[in-house]
C-alpha cells in the first residue's frame, strides 16, 4: 500500500511540474508555491474585503459583510488551536497578528454599526 501510495505521489508531482513548464512557455499565470502564510495571509485578506477594509477585486467595489467577516476570523481561530505546536515561530506570529488585527478592525465596526442603530433609534 505505502508503496503505491508513494508512486501516485511521485506521479503527481511529475504531472503538475509539467503543467507548470507548460504555464511557463505559454507565458500564462504559474500560481505560487502553496504555503501555510500564503494560506492564512489569503483568508485574512478574504476576511478584510469582508470588513470593507480592502475593495472586492471583482467588483472594485468596497462591500461589508460582518457575518462572512466573523466566519473567517473564527476559522483562522481554530486553524490556530488545531496547528498549535506544529507551526514555525514564523507561521505562528504571521498568525496570531493577523487574528489580533483581524479582530480589532472587527471589534471597531462592530461598535459602529451598534452606535449607528442606536442613533437611529433615538431619531
Amino acid at each position: 500500500m505505502d508503496e503505491i501510495k508513494k508512486n501516485i505521489d511521485e506521479s503527481w508531482k511529475e504531472t503538475v511540474e509539467k503543467e507548470k513548464e507548460a504555464l511557463k512557455k505559454e507565458n500564462k499565470f504559474v500560481p505560487p508555491e502553496p504555503d501555510f502564510n500564503f494560506f492564512v495571509t489569503t483568508l485574512a485578506i478574504q476576511a478584510s474585503i469582508s470588513l470593507g477594509q480592502v475593495p472586492n477585486p471583482a467588483t472594485n467595489k468596497t462591500e461589508e459583510d460582518l457575518n462572512q467577516a466573523k466566519f473567517i476570523i473564527d476559522t483562522l481561530g481554530m486553524l490556530k488551536e488545531k496547528t498549535k505546536g506544529n507551526l514555525s515561530s514564523e507561521e505562528t506570529n504571521l498568525l496570531e497578528n493577523l487574528l489580533y488585527e483581524l479582530r480589532m478592525q472587527y471589534i471597531a465596526k462592530t461598535r459602529q454599526k451598534g452606535e449607528a442603530d442606536d442613533r437611529q433609534r433615538t431619531t
